[in-house]
């Protein structure tokens, strides 16, 4: 009987998200875990139009502030990253020296409530102040969980909400949730909690993906591009597919669940206002500090190894430029080229 409650329920809040959700974006991410103690964590980036993106390296020791007058909060990075902007005021992605990993997804229902005497931070800071100062997620959970700020959320360029939640993972697999809902802060800390996607909230979809475990997923998988059957399929498949050894392949691995979780190039649906195509992909080998990323509109996938980078306090920021799409192959790490930091949302 209880099992029966929990599919109804389930299917309820499926149905609420479909019919309630106000127009957002989706993006899928999945921390893989390997045979050889490696953590590979890959996402989507699912957006309706171009975020011209550029990748971006920022060295330790750099002086940072929250970009939200009148009072942000300031702070002295004290890891450096290599990170993915999106219109170079946010950003959406990256990967500390530590091999701590945060991605910023679309989020409706984020409400980041009031400063309450805080210092504020921008929401397109948020990812990168984690990266910034924790090597990993026991820390992050430590250091966020005491809100030293609140978040300021100023519309994006193309008016839209800036709704976010964010998901932080290291090197030993553990990995973290941060929602703002209702104004409160809600954190999902521990290793099982290594699938994130959009709407609806993260205490929501747990029953939902519940649900479909249960049915299995060689008897059935859902296949629509909604956020809580992407997380169903990529939850399955990250306990599907094998633990490998071999870095290369663990790195295929991860591409495969988060391209699988993917949304074709072009898709809308004006029934689904919150599915939008998949624009890239990145995934992190935090074992060996790579950084992989993959244009849908391009052929091939490149990638940045952090230890040809030049991370030390005193060494200038560094851009290298992917508006106009380049086709880029291999490793990109000499192409990067001194920039000065965007300013945040």
């Amino acid at each position: 009987m209880a099992k029966k409650l929990v599919a109804v329920l389930a299917v309820l809040i499926a149905i609420l998200a479909i019919t309630v959700a106000p127009a957002a974006q989706a993006c899928t991410r999945a921390v893989y875990k390997a045979g050889d103690a490696r953590i590979v964590t890959g996402r989507t980036m699912d957006w309706y139009e171009d975020l011209y993106s550029d990748f971006w390296v920022f060295p330790k020791g750099m002086k940072r502030n929250g970009g939200v007058e009148p009072d942000p909060i300031n702070w002295v990075s004290k890891y450096g990253s290599i990170t993915t902007s999106a219109y170079d005021i946010a950003t959406a992605d990256g990967m500390n020296e530590e091999g701590l990993v945060a991605n910023v997804l679309y989020l409706a229902e984020a409400n980041y409530g009031n400063l309450d005497g805080k210092p504020a931070l921008s929401v397109g800071a948020w990812g990168q102040y984690a990266l910034d100062n924790y090597a990993n997620v026991a820390e992050a959970v430590e250091g966020l969980s005491a809100e030293p700020f609140r978040i300021i959320a100023a519309d994006l360029p193309n008016g839209f909400s800036a709704g976010a939640h964010l998901s932080l993972s290291d090197v030993t697999g553990d990995s973290a949730i941060f929602e703002y809902i209702d104004g409160k802060l809600v954190i999902h800390h521990g290793v099982e909690y290594d699938v994130m996607t959009n709407s609806p909230i993260y205490d929501e979809q747990l029953p939902l993906n519940a649900y479909w475990k249960e049915i299995g997923g060689l008897t059935f998988l859902p296949g629509t591009n909604r956020a809580s059957d992407r997380f169903a399929r990529a939850s399955y498949y990250l306990g599907a597919v094998p633990k490998f050894d071999d870095p290369r392949e663990a790195v295929a691995a991860a591409f495969s669940v988060i391209r699988n979780a993917s949304v074709p190039l072009g898709i809308t649906d004006e029934a689904q206002p919150n599915v939008s195509t998949t624009i890239w992909r990145t995934v992190s080998d935090q074992k060996s500090l790579t950084y992989y990323f993959e244009s849908t509109i391009s052929p091939n996938v490149f990638w940045v190894e952090m230890d040809n980078l030049n991370l030390q306090e005193g060494a200038k920021p560094m851009k290298l430029e992917l508006k106009g799409h380049p086709i880029l192959v291999g490793e990109v790490s000499a192409m990067f080229e001194p920039a000065e930091p965007f300013p945040w949302l």
